[in-house]
């Protein structure tokens, strides 16, 4: 196994996860709708006490106006804009209830609408600007430049989008690899995490592909450019990313399916209401008046309401309880999902590797204890993702460990060290056997030989096919025993795995770019029965489409740069928080950010209810506008009464959303009743 040597051991913090992307955050009030949307807060914030507390008119007033103007001017604009190309929308309709309120004196339930949109604007500009931030951030993966040799072994650096393909670049130990190719030579350890999402970094060697942007180890290798930049697989990833999230077809909320109808319909109908009566002889303020009670009992004020907080306070809820879920859109969508992919690494599996086995070789005479001593003492100068698992197991069981000399690394060998005047060698069993066996002597070779054949064989071939990572200990010239290292599955992936598949109807999916021994071992544990493994991005992404394809809406679960194109086009991703690259914290619809898998079902089954409770607000805001309507056409409807039916009605259904607040809503949907 391929280490770096530090001077001193030192004590190591959680290491963040490799490959992840500088973070580029555009900043909130950077960005203008933000900033008008805040403007017209806090505007009416301070008008809304004035006028409750019963100061003058003069003193509210204003404030009000320039609530209107600052968070009612740009979905105002657009609106006209939509009109212009023969489009009415829900943004433009608003602003003229709002103004219609205003003009009849309920100056605070229009800027109270203007606040709600212009909010919602801001929202969404920032979801949009912070996607597009992450997708830049990945290019910084790839190196800006590379070294080049010439044909006489002449070294350049040159920019990457200048190699071409045939170019020879040498990458250096612990530089990232500046483009896809084929080593020529060398040997080291690549940790391509950010490509495949394997946890452990991987051998290479001669003939080995690697990929722009991963991390190289601490061996130097020659590789051979077999792509240009612009077709690199990172460059791809960024490319599919972009893609499906301009292909995907934006999902609406139930009540803007019928935004066009409902809007033209209302507008003609406050027209009619105005205009007949004068036809034939009515006053003019008469008619004014009776429009004016129109436009306030038919605005969809109570509609948007019966949408929006049952929405609202199911995010509200799943937030408190680790799931940040960026808009009432994604909410809605989570309940409509019947099929779910899920990663492996770092979402199933906690994302670091664990030692999970200790087996001493009979002839070695060495006790586990003893043999995880030696073992984690020479590997405890390495920061090597598997020597830290060492390690971490012997502290975990109490060990002291004592001094190493004389350290020493061969990168995709393993790592040497002196440890209380005996020869430790810890690392790839059949890399380390082959090294040893080429400077051993005679009498030690005959022994590795026999021991190799007859213990080491046996117990290595039982570890890697329950699919842990064999990792050989060697003491004084002879294998002394073997440890297995796996990425553990977090506690409650195999309860998830059975909400999810009672939630949808049908099993999830495991998506993993981990060999298939291991992906289909740690699938047998969660309860996985489809398991597709040696996946690129593009693999992840073409299974994604094949769901949906067949007709199923999709939730992708995942946290790596490789899962972003895939949580980009399913119908709703949710990203893992604590280890999650920025790429899929940004692309994904919702992020766990305490990082617990079975909050995805919780959160599916709260969506679920949250969507029951829209139809029922629906039902109760229909009702209350289609009787006031009736009342104030058919007969003479006062118009304070009819403020009051709309604004109870109104009052009603956010109540009755509010329900979802309660902690009692996500304890049940934690248990699984979603029906």
């Amino acid at each position: 196994m391929t280490s770096t040597l530090t001077r001193q051991p030192v004590e190591r913090q959680q290491p963040e996860r490799p490959g992840t992307p500088p973070r580029r955050r555009t900043r909130v009030l950077a960005l203008p709708e933000a900033r008008w949307a805040a403007a017209a807060t806090v505007l009416f914030l301070l008008a809304l006490p004035l006028q409750l507390t019963g100061a003058p008119a003069w003193t509210w007033g204003p404030l009000y106006a320039l609530s209107y103007a600052t968070g009612g001017w740009e979905p105002g604009w657009e609106g006209l804009k939509a009109l212009k190309d023969r489009t009415l929308d829900v943004d433009l309709l608003m602003v003229v209830a709002a103004l219609g309120a205003a003009a009849i004196g309920q100056v605070m339930d229009g800027a109270l609408l203007i606040v709600i949109f212009a909010t919602s604007g801001a929202l969404e500009a920032l979801a949009t600007a912070r996607t597009a931030d992450s997708v830049r951030g990945l290019l910084d993966l790839a190196p800006a430049t590379a070294t080049r040799l010439s044909l006489d072994g002449a070294e350049q650096a040159v920019a990457v989008e200048e190699l071409t393909v045939g170019d020879i670049v040498l990458v250096r130990p612990g530089e990232r690899v500046g483009a896809d190719g084929r080593v020529l030579d060398g040997a080291s350890e690549v940790d391509q995490a950010t490509i495949t999402g394997e946890p452990l970094p991987v051998p290479k060697e001669r003939g080995d592909e690697v990929f722009a942007g991963t991390l190289n180890g601490t061996g130097a290798l020659r590789v051979r450019v077999e792509r240009d930049a612009s077709d690199s697989v990172i460059a791809r990833i960024v490319r599919m990313v972009q893609e499906a999230s301009e292909t995907k077809a934006p999902t609406q909320l139930f009540i803007e399916k019928v935004e066009q109808r409902y809007s033209l319909g209302m507008v003609a109908a406050t027209l009619a209401v105005f205009l007949v009566p004068l036809a034939f002889g009515a006053q003019l303020t008469d008619a004014l008046l009776r429009a004016m009670t129109f436009m306030i009992v038919a605005s969809p004020c109570a509609v948007v309401l019966a949408t929006m907080p049952p929405l609202l306070s199911a995010i509200a809820n799943a937030g408190r309880h680790g799931v940040l879920v960026k808009s009432a859109v994604v909410m809605e969508r989570l309940g409509q999902v019947d099929a779910v992919a899920l990663d492996k690494t770092g979402t199933l599996t906690e994302g670091s590797p664990r030692v999970t086995d200790v087996r001493p070789l009979p002839a070695s005479g060495l006790g586990e204890g003893e043999l995880l001593t030696l073992a984690a003492a020479a590997e405890r100068p390495s920061e090597h993702p598997l020597a830290r698992a060492v390690v971490d197991a012997a502290r975990e069981r109490g060990l002291d460990l004592p001094d190493a000399r004389d350290f020493t690394s061969a990168p995709g060998v393993g790592v040497t060290a002196v440890v209380g005047g005996r020869t430790v060698a810890v690392g790839a069993p059949a890399r380390l056997l082959d090294a040893r066996d080429a400077t051993a002597t005679e009498p030690d070779a005959a022994l590795v030989t026999a021991v190799k054949r007859e213990e080491f064989a046996r117990t290595a071939a039982e570890l890697e096919e329950s699919g842990r990572t064999a990792v050989l200990v060697v003491v004084d010239g002879a294998p002394a025993g073997l440890l297995g290292i796996a990425d553990r599955l977090r506690p409650d992936a195999a309860a998830t795995v059975a909400s999810l598949a009672r939630l949808t109807g049908s099993a999830p999916v495991l998506l993993t770019g981990d060999n298939p021994r291991a992906a289909a071992h740690l699938a047998a544990e969660a309860g996985i029965d489809d398991v597709r493994a040696g996946l690129l991005p593009q693999d992840k992404l073409d299974a994604v489409r094949e769901l949906e394809s067949a007709g199923r809406k999709v939730l992708v679960v995942g946290d790596g740069v490789n899962d972003a194109p895939a949580l980009a086009a399913a119908h709703t991703g949710i990203a893992m928080g604590r280890a999650g690259s920025d790429l899929a914290l940004e692309t994904a619809d919702a992020v766990t950010v305490r990082d617990e898998l079975a909050a995805v079902p919780a959160t599916v089954a709260l969506s679920r209810r949250a969507r029951r409770l829209v139809v029922q607000n629906l039902v109760i805001a229909g009702v209350f506008i289609a009787g006031l309507v009736v009342w104030d056409l058919a007969g003479d409807l006062p118009l304070p009464l009819g403020v009051a039916g709309h604004e109870g009605s109104t009052v009603l259904v956010g109540l009755n959303g509010l329900r979802l607040l309660r902690e009692g809503a996500w304890q049940r949907a934690a248990a699984g009743e979603s029906s």
